[in-house]
């Protein structure tokens, strides 16, 4: 044994699922797998990964990738059952089968369709697109909630004869949402989970695995056809059941996501958390307290990147703003509002302290929340800056306590940075949707404020 272990001439991998070793017995080399004869049985099992999967998966992948892929298989097999019944009552609804119907007028509902939805997919990426990557998540739940409205409204449609047209034109509206939404939201995704700058082989291998969904969706129509054409009931009662199946999936789909780049949601859950309690949560757990469903809560608004004007309109006022700030970049509050102006030459880390800034603001505005006791911001200076607020409105107070904040995120946020890195979450890019303004200022001498 010892002899062969001797000879051993290299070894070699393919990813983490198979070791060879090269050996020389007989004065030849002969190349054996690790693991023995009995790994042959996996054959089937490794065509059928480096078909569906991406190359080196699952080192190339996220380690959320299969949990994630798993679930939106779910949903993907039941969206294709409930687009099958869809389909089958809007050609009812343009007269399939019905010896009064006018080819003229099925050609006319169906590109008034079309064309509707074209319209209702440039409006939606001129207004929602640049939202999309911020809060891939809450849009990725959105657009599949909405095909679900779709297909439901497609298969009501036919009971109004007078309203088809209008109803099958409105479904066209909201599912050329949906290919946007769901469309940019899967590229996001995409980015996160491909960690070799492997998105294209990600991509194609999510297509692969689609289609071969769809052709078991229309497998399984082709049983149910038959037995839904003469029965809305069963129509109703198999819509209802997949769409259920369809919303848990995604759910569970989006859930399942940790993305370590920071959102404003993600870092809104990051900085309560160093705030009350001093430490930094991991991706996973932030990832988990993430909301994916719309917040009807009172909030204040944070605008990010927004014109000089809309932060100071006087001499004074910006050089209020600017005492005790040596950053790269303007904050403001207005009612219920914090604003940023950002420097052309800011970074991605500039970014990240002056939206930590306005959350911290955000917190002291709402007047809500706990207040931990191993925290950098204590009960007592919480209550004293709350105080400040409420007594100081717009008022000269608001800006000495800006100027206080200042000073407080000039020694809370180094360390909250590399907790943040150590954590694993990654500072050098992010989805904090930040708009284009960019201003650069001049210093500005402080004169005595009376």
């Amino acid at each position: 044994m010892d002899g062969e272990k001797e000879t051993a001439l290299a070894t070699e991998r393919y990813g983490s699922r198979e070791r060879w070793t090269y050996r020389e017995r007989g004065g030849e080399m002969e190349r054996e797998r690790e693991g023995g004869e009995g790994e042959r049985a996996g054959s089937f099992v490794k065509v059928f990964t480096s078909v569906f999967l991406p190359q080196g998966y699952p080192e190339s992948v996220s380690e959320d990738y299969l949990q994630y892929q798993i679930w939106d298989t779910l949903q993907a097999f039941s969206s294709s059952l409930t687009g099958t019944l869809s389909t089958q009552a809007t050609l009812r609804g343009v007269g399939v089968g019905s010896t009064e119907a006018s080819v003229a007028a099925a050609t006319v509902t169906w590109i008034l369709r079309d064309g509707t939805g074209m319209l209702g997919r440039i409006l939606f990426a001129w207004v929602k697109g640049s939202k999309l990557d911020c809060d891939a998540k809450k849009w990725r739940l959105f657009a599949d909630v909405l095909n679900d409205v779709a297909i439901f409204m497609e298969i009501v449609a036919p009971a109004f004869p007078a309203c088809f047209t209008l109803i099958v034109c409105s479904a066209g509206v909201f599912k050329s949402l949906v290919g946007v939404a769901g469309g940019a939201t899967r590229a996001a995704l995409t980015v996160h989970q491909a960690r070799r700058d492997n998105m294209a082989d990600v991509s194609a291998k999510d297509g692969s695995q689609e289609t071969l969904v769809n052709l078991a969706g229309m497998l399984v129509s082709l049983l149910l056809i038959p037995l839904v054409t003469e029965s809305t009931v069963l129509t109703f009662a198999l819509y209802f059941l997949f769409t259920c199946l369809h919303l848990y999936a995604n759910y569970q789909a989006v859930r399942s996501v940790v993305m370590e780049t920071l959102n404003q949601a993600r870092l809104s859950i990051l900085t309560d958390q160093y705030l009350q309690e001093g430490r930094v949560l991991s991706p996973a757990a932030a990832n988990h307290r993430e909301p994916v469903l719309p917040d009807f809560r009172r909030r204040v608004q944070i605008r990010l990147g927004v014109r000089l004007g809309d932060i100071v309109s006087s001499t004074s006022e910006l050089q209020r703003a600017l005492k005790g700030n040596q950053k790269k970049y303007i904050i403001g509050v207005k009612r219920r509002e914090v604003c940023v102006c950002l420097s052309s030459e800011a970074a991605p880390q500039d970014e990240i302290q002056a939206s930590f800034h306005c959350h911290l603001l955000s917190s002291l505005l709402l007047d809500t929340g706990s207040t931990g006791s191993n925290g950098p911001l204590t009960g007592e200076r919480r209550d004293q800056w709350r105080h400040t607020v409420r007594a100081a409105g717009q008022g000269e107070g608001l800006w000495d306590l800006l100027s206080e904040t200042h000073a407080f995120v000039d020694r809370t946020f180094p360390e909250f940075l590399t907790a943040l890195q150590k954590a694993g979450w990654q500072t050098g890019r992010t989805l904090l949707d930040w708009d284009e303004w960019r201003v650069n200022w001049e210093p500005v001498p402080l004169k005595k404020i009376l």
